[in-house]
């Protein structure tokens, strides 16, 4: 989809897009489901199936926002205090779908 030209010369060089469905949304929404513990890239792109060679870049730009962290091979959810609400609005948005609230299916 094209852009006025006025946002192409005027607009931020590196933005993010964290739509659902894109690459780093997806990376967001499976680190924050999975909050308590640390991936490499590898694991990261199994999980997903997002492109070995995209997980890299994906995450050092989610880092640049401080929206993950990271030591040494191991990568994390954020520390900040809203990705904290996120992940704990994905584990709720995952438990709602695989619990026994709505019981048996007649199909």
């Amino acid at each position: 989809m094209p852009i006025r030209i006025d946002r192409f010369e005027n607009g931020p060089n590196d933005v993010l897009d964290l739509k659902a469905g894109t690459q780093p949304h997806i990376v967001l929404t499976f680190l924050a489901t999975n909050n308590e513990q640390a991936f490499t890239q590898t694991e990261i792109h199994e999980a997903t199936d997002i492109p070995r060679g995209s997980v890299g870049v994906v995450l050092s730009r989610l880092e640049d926002r401080g929206l993950v962290r990271h030591h040494g091979r191991y990568w994390a959810i954020g520390d900040d205090e809203r990705l904290a609400s996120y992940a704990a609005q994905q584990a709720a948005s995952s438990a709602s779908t695989t619990d026994d609230y709505y019981g048996e299916s007649d199909e």
